[in-house]
């Protein structure tokens, strides 16, 4: 699993704003108001799911609060520098699942154990005095590497990990599989660019549209690579090797004969403002 947030622009209307706000720029605001949300991936299907939204001004880590909870034993969640926190992890630790994330260069993790393959064991804490008094630290194991000959690379990367034993979870192979988290990147250019087109905002002019309008495209984007996962499974193939925006356009032609049969009758004359 991987951990990630992201924003989208909604329709410039008042009752939008309102609800969700919108980001200062360099003269005045921006052009649109904002959303923000946060999901989880699975890696190896590239589905986003636990997924949570809110207004732009809402924190990452408030969101990744209401969607840690979705994780569980037998998974093994990576999360890029932003998302760690005393609280946070403490919260998806709790859950059973195991965790890799990375955290800031500077983050202050004291050696107390050096292990057989260069990580070592420290213990993150709430606050300064918590460190100062040891009191209620968390044990973690610690991993620092470098990317030699990799352009644009960072001069060290360090990441956290419940994972302690070396012999289960070696450093290098941790280090590797730190980089698949990228796929979360890649998931959500598939969700705001390939799955809406041409569309550059959320079409819905109420907030409460808004929301059934982004649930509805986490559902779309689920539905296609649930199809793609299946595909690759029946030609032995990876997931990877599949085009996102070949299926996308497959399920467009396919759902064609569909356009014109009009909503249930059972449903009345319901208003829709997200046109």
């Amino acid at each position: 699993m991987s951990l990630d947030g992201s924003t989208l622009d909604v329709a410039d209307t008042a009752e939008n704003e309102k609800s969700f706000g919108r980001p200062g720029a360099s003269r005045g605001s921006s052009a649109f108001p904002k959303i923000r949300f946060v999901a989880l991936l699975e890696n190896g299907t590239h589905v986003l799911w636990a997924a949570q939204m809110d207004k732009y001004a809402t924190d990452e880590l408030t969101l990744a609060e209401k969607v840690i909870p979705s994780l569980g034993k037998g998974m093994l969640c990576l999360a890029d520098r932003f998302f760690p926190s005393y609280k946070l992890w403490r919260m998806a630790s709790k859950t059973d699942a195991d965790l890799l994330w990375r955290t800031r260069q500077n983050a202050r993790l004291d050696v107390e154990k050096r292990l057989s393959d260069g990580s070592y064991l420290s213990r993150i804490y709430a606050s300064t005095s918590d460190r100062r008094n040891r009191r209620n630290g968390i044990v973690v194991r610690a991993i620092d590497y470098r990317l030699k000959q990799v352009e644009g690379s960072e001069p060290l990367y360090r990441l956290i990990t419940t994972l302690l034993d070396p012999k289960q979870a070696p450093a290098k192979e941790m280090a590797a599989l730190y980089h698949e988290r990228w796929e979360i990147e890649t998931a959500l250019d598939e969700l705001k660019t390939h799955l809406r087109g041409a569309q550059i905002v959320l079409r819905s002019k109420r907030p409460d549209l808004v929301q059934q309008e982004f649930f509805g495209l986490l559902m779309a984007h689920f539905a296609i690579r649930g199809l793609m996962h299946e595909a690759a499974l029946k030609a032995d193939e990876d997931p990877d090797q599949l085009s996102f925006l070949h299926s996308v356009r497959v399920v467009q032609r396919r759902m064609a004969r569909y356009g014109a049969i009009p909503p249930s009758a059972e449903q009345g004359p319901a208003r829709n403002d997200s046109g």
